[in-house]
């Protein structure tokens, strides 16, 4: 079992989770007074059996169901979860637990940060993606008209539980998508990392270690900047173009939403090339990270998106100031730059940097 202090809680990961669940719920049983689990319907299925088969406190849970995917993370479904809670007697002494991938992890935390004006909330995320990022940090929250993250606060879990047992049953594409946070984690700390997972065979990968090593990437930079007022920006490198991207497909609803993680491949190309242009990283890195991304994510395009609708969705941006668009770039592959401006121009041309390359790779 290997545990990871954070700001006010720690973070479990451990093979046997519902020992130290149950270690944690024997501590905690006279402090709440009733217990309710967030779930998709991935997690109830492949998930929630698991741990109630063995952790007899959450038979008396109660159980809220929401629709998977970015699409249900919004006001209307925190709406509809609000008033279970209240039906089924949920008090300030309630504790949710939020058994899921991402979306579950941010709008189950952002539910229970303001229903009653806060109850606690656990976190036992079950996708990669949540697992290395949206589990830990303490960001809560919710989209508002398609744009990410837009409404939301800091809060902390009471606890993590991490299994990467759990990943198991995820399709390889949900598998990628946590992987593209890990090599931003890489990018942004660790050249030997990022030189590790260059040579890594995902499906004999040895996820134990890489989650934990991500963890405490992602941690340490939390610790410092809890409230992301400085250093913490770092962890948004990939991002400004990459909740762009995510915003525009999850608007096309006539096509295949991509996935967080795929924006994020993109997103890292982009603002690699964009450090490129503007900053210290060298063309030698800009290709070993453009080839290596573009060898584990093959067939992300983004040819037919409005360039235009691309650069208003980075306007609303949280990083940015006086209206530019700001972005953390790269210095070179393990060291970062934050509060850095690109003009619209040089954006345009790094999205066309990411399409040409794309096609190349074929």
């Amino acid at each position: 079992m290997i545990e990871i202090q954070a700001n006010n809680y720690k973070i479990t990961v451990v093979k046997d989770i519902y020992k130290a669940i149950n270690k944690f719920f024997k501590s905690k049983q006279k402090t709440f007074s009733k217990l309710f689990i967030i779930v998709d319907e991935n997690s109830l299925k492949y998930c929630y059996p698991q741990l109630v088969e063995k952790i007899a406190l959450f038979k008396n849970a109660e159980i809220i169901e929401i629709e998977s995917g970015e699409a249900s993370k919004n006001i209307e479904v925190c709406t509809q979860i609000w008033s279970a809670l209240s039906e089924y007697g949920a008090d300030r002494k309630s504790m949710i637990i939020n058994l899921g991938g991402g979306v579950i992890v941010d709008m189950g935390g952002f539910i229970a940060s303001t229903f009653k004006r806060g109850i606690e909330f656990v976190n036992i995320p079950t996708t990669l993606l949540a697992q290395v990022d949206a589990s830990v940090g303490g960001k809560v929250g919710v989209d508002l008209n398609n744009i990410k993250n837009e409404i939301g606060l800091f809060n902390n879990p009471s606890a993590v539980f991490v299994n990467s047992d759990f990943i198991k049953t995820l399709p390889q594409r949900q598998l990628l998508s946590g992987f593209s946070e890990i090599i931003k984690h890489a990018l942004i700390a660790d050249k030997t990392y990022f030189n590790q997972l260059k040579s890594l065979v995902i499906k004999n990968a040895d996820w134990d270690s890489i989650i934990e090593k991500s963890i405490r990437i992602k941690n340490e930079i939390v610790i410092n900047d809890p409230e992301e007022k400085n250093n913490r920006k770092a962890l948004n490198f990939g991002h400004t173009i990459a909740h762009a991207i995510e915003t525009y497909s999850l608007e096309q609803h006539n096509t295949k939403t991509l996935l967080h993680g795929e924006c994020v491949a993109v997103g890292m190309i982009c603002e690699a090339y964009i450090s490129n242009k503007t900053g210290k990283l060298s063309d030698d890195e800009l290709g070993e990270i453009t080839n290596f991304i573009l060898s584990v994510f093959e067939n992300i395009s983004i040819k037919n998106m409005a360039v235009e609708r691309l650069l208003e969705v980075m306007k609303h941006d949280k990083k940015n100031d006086k209206g530019d668009i700001y972005f953390t770039l790269l210095s070179s592959i393990g060291k970062y730059e934050i509060n850095k401006t690109a003009k619209p121009d040089l954006i345009k041309e790094a999205l066309k940097y990411y399409s040409e390359q794309l096609v190349l790779s074929k």
